[in-house]
């Protein structure tokens, strides 16, 4: 059976990118759009460092078939996340999509859902765990995995997946999006014509 989880880091400084999140705690109510809109998130806080360019394509909804993306406003506040997300980004060979920081309250959860559209067929979904005192607990499929402080995982998205926060405290990631250099990617679908037309 193919896992739809891979620990591809393990014991990452995450003090400097934790300090500043926690210097910054009005950030998490700047923005509320994704609460509003996206149901299955809506116990969440999050806080935008890359997203989709606006105004969206003549004909689009959301942003699921929106291939570029942008340094959000507030990311001039989170420098360490930042130059993290440059760090893997060249180490990785590939470019960087649409990241967020996510806190999930203390009992709560993301219910399930899967990340579907062009935006996402082509890209690998990361989480990069900055704070959770027990583990993380995440699903997609019928496979579980408990992430621990430090670790950064790359799963499947495109699957139906979801997450719940056991701890008595705030659960808090980096959750970032990268395109792969071609026949790099862990859990991407092969890339079409019009991919590469409408990324360029």
């Amino acid at each position: 059976m193919t896992s739809n989880f891979k620990r591809v880091g393990n014991r990452i400084d995450v003090v400097p990118l934790l300090a500043e999140v926690d210097a910054a705690p009005e950030m998490w109510f700047a923005d509320i759009s994704r609460q509003r809109k996206v149901r299955c998130q809506r116990h969440t806080r999050n806080i935008f460092i890359r997203v989709a360019k606006k105004p969206l394509p003549a004909g689009e909804k959301n942003a699921n078939n929106v291939h570029e993306s942008v340094v959000a406003t507030a990311a001039g506040r989170f420098p360490s996340v930042v130059e993290f997300l440059h760090r893997i980004t060249e180490s990785s060979g590939g470019s960087l999509g649409r990241a967020t920081l996510v806190a999930l309250p203390a009992g709560k959860r993301v219910y399930p859902h899967r990340d579907a559209g062009d935006y996402y067929r082509v890209r690998d979904r990361y989480h990069l765990v900055l704070r959770s005192l027990g583990g993380s607990w995440l699903q997609a499929g019928d496979q579980t995995v408990v992430m621990r402080e430090g670790e950064l995982w790359v799963f499947n998205n495109k699957i139906r997946h979801a997450a719940r926060n056991l701890d008595q405290e705030t659960r808090i990631h980096l959750i970032f999006d990268l395109l792969p250099m071609q026949g790099r990617g862990h859990y991407v679908e092969a890339r079409r014509p019009a991919d590469a037309l409408r990324m360029s």
